[in-house]
């Protein structure tokens, strides 16, 4: 057995860890500052916190300015998000057109129309109805200006037909074909046929 003596294990202890290292930090030496000196030490340390504060606020002016870029480009984003789903749709309704094209075509023929089974005719007008209700919640609405003035942003015109009295003058008669807008653009122009009075 070995036997210390109480100079030997002093020696032994463990280094010291500097678990604060800012602590280490010196502001101003240690010598004795007066006067003049005094002065210009804090003159010196009221500059650089003067250089700090301002850097510190730059520093935080751009943070800001970066932060809101972000939101904005992130509010952007989701409304260019919104507008594309709104439309992309837009492919698709346009080939479901024609068969609502169908439907008014076999009911605008009223003659053909009422000599099919009363029964069956409800069927297909049920169909219609769900097929339609369906279009407009995903935005499709339907364009029919019969009986409104002509407007040339929205109609298409097909055919003039002679009037004899001026208040028909420009008054959509007839509706050809129906039109569409979706989510308020509109998609496909109504075909109609206009008064003409000479």
């Amino acid at each position: 057995m070995v036997n210390m003596s109480d100079k030997d294990e002093q020696k032994i202890t463990e280094p010291e860890v500097d678990t604060d290292p800012g602590d280490d930090l010196v502001f101003e030496d240690n010598t004795e500052v007066t006067g003049a000196d005094y002065k210009v030490k804090v003159d010196k340390l009221k500059a650089k916190i003067k250089e700090l504060q301002t850097k510190n606020h730059e520093l935080l002016d751009g943070w800001q300015r970066d932060k809101a870029d972000f939101i904005n480009t992130r509010k952007r984003d989701e409304e260019g998000k919104k507008e594309f789903l709104k439309f992309a749709k837009a492919d698709i309704i346009s080939e479901v057109i024609p068969v609502l094209d169908s439907f008014d075509g076999a009911f605008k023929n009223k003659e053909a129309w009422e000599k099919v089974d009363k029964n069956w005719r409800a069927g297909v007008e049920y169909i219609h109805t769900q097929l339609s209700n369906i279009l407009s919640q995903h935005g499709l609405k339907v364009i029919n200006p019969l009986g409104l003035q002509f407007d040339s942003t929205r109609d298409e015109a097909i055919e003039n037909i002679k009037v004899d009295s001026k208040e028909e003058e420009g008054k959509i008669l007839d509706v050809v074909q129906l039109g569409y807008e979706l989510n308020g653009k509109e998609i496909r122009p109504p075909k109609v046929r206009v008064g003409h009075f000479d």
